[in-house]
């Protein structure tokens, strides 16, 4: 507190210096940790994607499977022996199938599993709907679809990054994966490790 003699006394000008000095690094350097914060918020997050939308219309791959003739070592009238492997038209086969149920995110459409005429294996998701996010990826899990909600199962098979939010999709199976124990498709978030949907998968009959 101010003495009577310090009452109305001039401050000193090298203090109203400082003082300044002070306040324009303190003013800046909040500005700085803004910016950083806003940054790492934005890269996280990725807040515009919660207006945007990513649509990819994929067919269904097609294949044709080699046919090979038995018999003695002559052409045929298209020019092609006997013996030879020939190309022929396999229709590709349903393994299993379901539909999403939402987790974290609103999220419908049908996944299926199919082999292909060449013994390649993949899975589509059609009619896909639900959310953008940031590094949302499709998997297999070994969990019913409901338990996939709490997390991936350990032996849980990545497919590759969700290509878009809507559409109709493909993802190949890695050679030598056992579809028939995997019990459900996931759409993942790795970046906050949420389930944004998922889909039983029943195998198909017939």
């Amino acid at each position: 507190m101010l003495g009577l003699a310090d009452r109305g006394r001039p401050v000193c000008p090298l203090q109203e210096v400082l003082v300044s000095r002070v306040s324009r690094r303190t003013y800046v350097a909040l500005l700085l940790v803004l910016v950083v914060v806003a940054g790492i918020g934005l890269y996280l997050f990725q807040p515009w994607k919660a207006f945007t939308d990513t649509t990819v219309n994929e067919s269904l791959p097609t294949a044709s499977a080699p046919e090979v003739k038995d018999g003695p070592q002559k052409k045929d009238n298209a020019g092609v022996k006997d013996g030879e492997p020939s190309m022929t038209s396999t229709k590709p086969k349903d393994l299993a199938e379901g539909r999403f149920v939402t987790h974290e995110h609103d999220t419908s459409g049908t996944a299926r599993t199919v082999r292909l005429a060449d013994g390649g294996q993949v899975l589509r998701l059609e009619d896909l709907k639900t959310s953008e996010g940031p590094d949302v990826r499709v998997y297999l899990s070994t969990r019913a679809a409901d338990a996939a909600k709490a997390g991936l199962d350990d032996g849980a098979v990545a497919l590759g990054k969700l290509k878009g939010n809507l559409g109709n999709q493909n993802y190949t199976v890695p050679a030598g994966t056992d579809l028939p124990k995997f019990r459900s498709v996931v759409i993942w978030c790795e970046r906050f490790s949420v389930s944004f949907g998922a889909a039983d998968l029943a195998p198909v009959t017939g």
